[in-house]
């Protein structure tokens, strides 16, 4: 089974964490954290500015690793390093996603999330 290596960006701000809902796939109309697949030559918080820049149309300073999450889908094996990152001095804008919220972490279990990122929102939503 072939392993992906992506990042995601747990985006933080006054208390809230910020999620996206897919536009498209397979995984459409679930929720996840912005990110993407690194790419050859980029390290994982370079990958992470430039998929953020794509996905949303900012810019965020990419704080500590959170986790990382390795997790098996029917197909491929992810290996998904989480960051806590801030935006900076832009908003996010959808260009890529149908959907985003601004939720406490208290509240991100209430939305139907990839099967890779339920551990990380758990683990959020019992640090509030």
């Amino acid at each position: 089974m072939s392993t992906i290596h992506v990042v995601a960006a747990v985006i933080r701000h006054d208390g809230r964490i910020f999620a996206t809902q897919r536009g498209y796939g397979e995984w459409k109309d679930w929720w996840e954290f912005p990110g993407g697949k690194i790419e050859e030559g980029e390290s994982p918080e370079e990958a992470l500015c430039r998929e953020i820049r794509e996905e949303l149309g900012c810019e965020i300073a990419v704080g500590e690793l959170l986790t990382t999450i390795e997790y098996d889908y029917p197909t491929f094996h992810l290996s998904m390093q989480c960051f806590w990152c801030t935006l900076v001095n832009s908003e996010p804008h959808l260009l890529e996603h149908e959907d985003a919220r601004w939720l406490l972490p208290s509240d991100l279990p209430t939305l139907r999330w990839l099967p890779a990122d339920l551990s990380l929102i758990h683990q959020l939503a019992s640090t509030e």
